[in-house]
């Protein structure tokens, strides 16, 4: 893996990705090398704890991803979701099951060394997703930083969450709320490519959806295996891969599943059902008669887009010394 980050297709996606990440953010106060003088070793710092978790345990990189999605979505990109206590967005129903908060901990206690009072726990967090995708072999892109963290954590602001039932119409709803258009949408719910769901999230697909049979919009053939894998009545907790055959490496898998009917949450498989989404399920594919585009790049770009939601900058915020606690 260490050889990667010398692959010249990931300097050229640097290359790109650093425009993007110029003009995207030159309003918000973050930049590309904001530690660069009072913490130079910030991101390598972050990369390494980020590596050395993800080597005893695979899972984290999935679970850091959708973290920082999580906190994005509420309250902004400030790490509100890191914040323990009664009643904070850590405990919500849809962040009960987000797993890796123990390598930001990591991260951020050997930042407090290194650099004390310097780096925040939201930018550990944008960092370490980053990190997390690079490393089940996906895109490595520039990272804005700057960002201070926040002091409100309630779990009743994660409603607005999208939700595994969701449909397109109200999924693109709350994306556009944050700026986010409907490629973004596709592109980030291809961050599915990698990571597991729990049974009780999609079983109830599986038995009884209409008429007495599964949702008509899953594979006939699929159905089986997903029976087996989830039984009527079941441990509701057990964990099955969101992109069959493909659950640990960063690519299109995702969408070719989705496309065969196999997608695993009710919300993902309506990417493929929705014309005004399936149009960039092909073109992520590369379908013929559709106009390409390439994931791993324009994934990148979204994931600039939103970790730049709703940011805290310059005296705005807090840098915390312990993550899952307000100074």
């Amino acid at each position: 893996m260490k050889g990667a980050y010398t692959n010249p297709r990931f300097f050229l996606a640097m290359t790109v990705m650093l425009a993007m990440a110029a003009a995207l953010v030159q309003a918000q106060g973050t930049r590309v090398g904001f530690y660069a003088r009072t913490c130079p070793r910030a991101e390598s710092i972050v990369r390494s704890a980020v590596q050395s978790h993800f080597r005893s345990n695979p899972n984290i990189a999935p679970g850091l991803l959708r973290m920082h999605f999580h906190d994005c979505f509420v309250q902004g990109c400030d790490a509100s979701i890191l914040i323990d206590g009664p009643n904070t967005e850590k405990t919500a129903p849809p962040n009960r099951l987000l797993r890796g908060y123990e390598v930001i901990d990591d991260a951020k206690t050997q930042l407090e060394a290194a650099c004390p009072g310097v780096v925040s726990c939201a930018d550990i967090l944008t960092l370490a997703a980053r990190d997390s995708v690079f490393l089940t072999r996906g895109i490595n892109w520039a990272v804005p930083t700057g960002r201070r963290d926040g002091r409100v954590s309630l779990a009743s602001d994660t409603t607005i969450l999208p939700g595994f039932r969701e449909s397109i119409d109200s999924q693109k709803q709350k994306f556009a709320a944050f700026g986010l258009n409907t490629q973004d949408l596709v592109a980030l719910v291809g961050g599915h490519t990698i990571g597991t769901s729990a049974c009780q999230l999609f079983s109830y697909r599986l038995y009884n959806f209409t008429n007495g049979g599964p949702d008509p919009t899953i594979s006939p053939a699929f159905v089986p295996q997903l029976q087996a894998l989830c039984p009527q009545n079941g441990d509701g907790s057990r964990r099955i891969d969101l992109d069959t055959g493909s659950a640990n490496r960063f690519d299109t898998s995702f969408f070719a599943n989705l496309r065969n009917g196999r997608g695993i949450l009710e919300s993902d498989q309506k990417l493929w059902t929705d014309p005004s989404t399936r149009t960039f399920v092909q073109r992520f594919l590369g379908e013929k008669g559709s106009r390409p585009l390439n994931f791993n790049v324009e994934f990148a770009r979204s994931m600039v887009k939103m970790s730049n939601i709703g940011v805290k900058t310059g005296t705005n915020g807090e840098i915390r010394r312990i993550c899952s606690a307000i100074n």
